[in-house]
């Protein structure tokens, strides 16, 4: 038996120096994917849904009614942001089924979805509310807090980045070792039961935690 070795994305080429990793490729394939998928449900439209476009509605629908409760009824323009991260999110974390790397095995892509979600919070923040109430918040509930309040605010893309990271990464590695200590002729089948946990369970779990986080946050800085 080898040597297990458990390493970061490989470098598959390069383009004008720039390293292109198994996390930018497959997060094309997640993106094609997803636009495909939605160019083919939403073809020839009909005012009474039924087959792929019932299914569309439906996953739209579902949705939007998580807008809804997590962040409120004037909140519904952020419905279609939270309709594409769910798949995005989703299917990069199952891609270990078809026995590729997950893009959020790789800390650089949460901490990309962590960074837009906090950039969104500020953003909004001071849209919504003003500057100046957006520079009193990290002055609440008094003057004493601003060191803490700006330091809750820096572990915010950290806490969110390394949920996700680190229990996609984690399974990865757990599925690394299972293959790894099974005889070939076994690995057919004994690790079904480890992927349906740890890609989708737990994939979906993951999702869903992100994007109730990612409302809730959005939810906060629009304010009342």
């Amino acid at each position: 038996m080898g040597n297990l070795e458990i390493n970061g994305p490989r470098i598959l080429f390069r383009v004008f120096g720039y390293p292109i990793t198994e996390t930018i490729t497959n997060q094309w394939l997640v993106m094609v994917l997803i636009i495909a998928l939605a160019y083919w449900v939403t073809r020839n439209l009909q005012k009474t849904p039924k087959g792929k476009q019932h299914i569309a509605e439906l996953w739209v629908s579902t949705v939007q009614s998580l807008v809804q409760q997590a962040m409120g009824a004037k909140n519904m323009w952020f419905a279609p942001y939270i309709v594409a991260l769910i798949p995005f999110i989703f299917f990069s974390n199952v891609l270990g089924l078809v026995g590729l790397r997950p893009p959020t095995a790789d800390l650089n892509t949460t901490l990309a979805l962590s960074m837009l979600t906090v950039f969104m919070f500020h953003y909004y923040s001071i849209k919504f509310n003003g500057i100046v109430a957006y520079l009193k918040g990290y002055l609440d509930p008094f003057a004493l807090f601003l060191p803490i309040n700006i330091i809750g605010e820096l572990s915010r893309p950290v806490s969110l980045s390394f949920r996700l990271f680190g229990n996609l990464f984690g399974g990865s590695v757990i599925m690394s070792l299972v293959y790894f200590l099974l005889p070939v002729f076994l690995r057919v089948a004994v690790p079904i039961p480890f992927h349906i946990y740890f890609d989708i369970f737990s994939g979906g779990i993951q999702t869903f935690i992100f994007a109730m986080l990612t409302m809730v946050f959005i939810a906060n800085a629009v304010g009342d």
